[in-house]
């Protein structure tokens, strides 16, 4: 039997002393003191940043909101049953992260990025975080391109701009999401890519929504980031800013992005809620006193960068729910004045059969006509204010006093006006078609023709000139504006058509 040789021995051990390499794994641990209604208050956390990630057992993660002299407060992105008292809780020296880019496109994600829609995972190594400092004045541009909606009283009188935000605001079913919808419809083949935030809604409505983007091949450049009622407040809270994060990293490739949130109202309702559990002192309405900060952060990281700096866009639509049609309580009033206008959407409107059921009076674009085509500005110029003077004439109508010709003119036009903008919803019409509807209107040519025909005149026209005058639309898409020659030959085919045209 060979003997082992001290000398040996202590050659190993001496090569093992010399191998080893110290390996420390240094965390900043803290434990739970409080946990409940998705929100724990942690102490220990001496090291810890605002907005930074933290780490609970079962691989659950949350978002500090909260820094106290003792105590942290975190918002907990999963189930809060199943952290308990006492539990260790790790600070993972992270801000939040979202997963951004191609990969995303046609796939129904939650607020993290993680799949919902059964597909298998998401192919992408890029993540962005969800909460970033606003594009600076210097590096945008004035916003100028048009991005169409497809809806004639939109982008007749209210246009938006690539870059803009522009918001929709309205009681409850007015159509406001049908408005959001058609817009993402629209840019079909207009090299826009969309992001839809389903803020606080039913899984049965965002599963209804998706069917309607797939159905109308929409969902082919869209992504529908999904934070319905079921998830936990903080899922609901970082929704829109994950949407932005996403929006935000084609906008900075050069590309332009449409983001949608829908609504803001539901997301400072959940702001509210995690504030208070974190008690934060409640102000109006009992809404923290950095409500207002809360959307404008979101808000202003909408932008149209200037084309040293790629040229991308990122236009921004929030949503925003009245009661009663009062636009002038706390929220509402917040983000009318962040946002470069509003779409205002009236129930009245909507029950008289007005679809969609915009009040033309308390619509804004700051943007306005910058954000036109110039064949939109020539032919809807004076339609804001034909429009406007037809509601005054209409009220000073009630009172049965008599009227002369020139008024009962104006009310007559009027009437044909406001049927000749309404649109039945996920049809949306290319600017040039609107173009041609909305000359044939303002310039009288609809005044002969009873009301009730209209709507069939117009479908049956824009039909006749795609299918016997498509070089009139061809002409208005090329030149985007109406020569001479084109407003003839506009003129002589609506006054051919109507001849032929067969009243009810």
């Amino acid at each position: 039997m060979e003997r082992i040789r001290p000398e040996e021995i202590s050659s190993i051990i001496a090569r093992r002393i010399k191998s080893f390499k110290e390996r420390l794994d240094i965390a900043d641990v803290g434990e739970v003191v409080e946990v409940g209604d998705g929100i724990a208050k942690i102490y220990g956390l001496r090291r810890a940043m605002a907005s930074e990630l933290v780490e609970f057992p079962h691989k659950i993660f949350g978002l500090i909101l909260n820094l106290e002299e003792e105590v942290a407060g975190v918002a907990i992105f999963g189930p809060t049953e199943r952290i308990k008292e006492a539990d260790p809780v790790r600070l993972t020296g992270e801000v939040l992260q979202v997963p951004v880019g191609e990969a995303l496109i046609g796939r129904v994600v939650n607020a993290l990025g993680e799949p919902l829609d059964g597909k298998g995972r998401i192919d992408t190594k890029k993540l962005r975080p969800i909460e970033r400092v606003a594009p600076g004045v210097v590096k945008r541009e004035p916003v100028k391109r048009p991005l169409q909606s497809g809806i004639k009283a939109i982008d007749t009188m209210i246009p938006i701009g690539r870059g803009q935000r522009e918001l929709i605001i309205g009681d409850r079913q007015t159509g406001k999401t049908a408005i959001a919808l058609d817009t993402i419809i629209n840019q079909k083949g207009k090299d826009v890519i969309c992001i839809y935030a389903a803020i606080g809604q039913k899984n049965s409505s965002v599963a209804g929504i998706v069917k309607t983007l797939e159905d109308y091949g929409a969902l082919d450049y869209t992504i529908v980031l999904a934070a319905s009622a079921s998830e936990p407040a903080p899922m609901q809270y970082i929704a829109p800013y994950s949407a932005c994060a996403m929006g935000e990293e084609f906008m900075e490739q050069g590309k332009d992005a449409l983001v949608i949130y829908d609504d803001l109202s539901k997301h400072a309702r959940i702001y509210r809620q995690l504030s208070l559990l974190l008690r934060r002192p409640p102000g109006r309405e009992a809404f923290p006193g950095d409500i207002f900060y809360t959307h404008s952060r979101l808000l202003e990281r909408a932008a149209k960068l200037r084309e040293d700096m790629g040229g991308g866009s990122l236009t921004a639509i929030p949503i925003i729910e009245t009661q009663g049609g009062d636009v002038t309580t706390y929220i509402p009033t917040n983000v009318i004045s962040i946002t470069d206008g509003q779409i205002y959407l009236e129930s009245g409107l909507f029950h008289q059969g007005v679809r969609p059921a915009i009040n033309v009076g308390l619509s804004v674009s700051r943007v306005g006509g910058a954000a036109q085509i110039e064949a939109m500005r020539q032919v809807a110029g004076t339609l804001r204010l034909d429009l406007a003077q037809f509601r005054e004439l209409e009220i000073f109508a009630q009172f049965g006093t008599e009227l002369d010709k020139a008024t009962l003119g104006q009310l007559e036009r009027g009437r044909r006006l406001v049927e000749l903008l309404k649109q039945p919803r996920y049809k949306p019409m290319d600017v040039a078609l609107q173009v041609a509807a909305i000359f044939a209107g303002v310039n009288g040519y609809l005044d002969s023709l009873a009301v009730a025909d209209i709507g069939r005149f117009e479908e049956e026209l824009l039909d006749y000139l795609e299918r016997e005058k498509k070089d009139i639309i061809e002409d208005i898409q090329q030149k985007q504006r109406l020569t001479e020659k084109t407003k003839e030959a506009l003129t002589k085919t609506i006054e051919e058509f109507k001849t032929r045209f067969i009243t009810t």
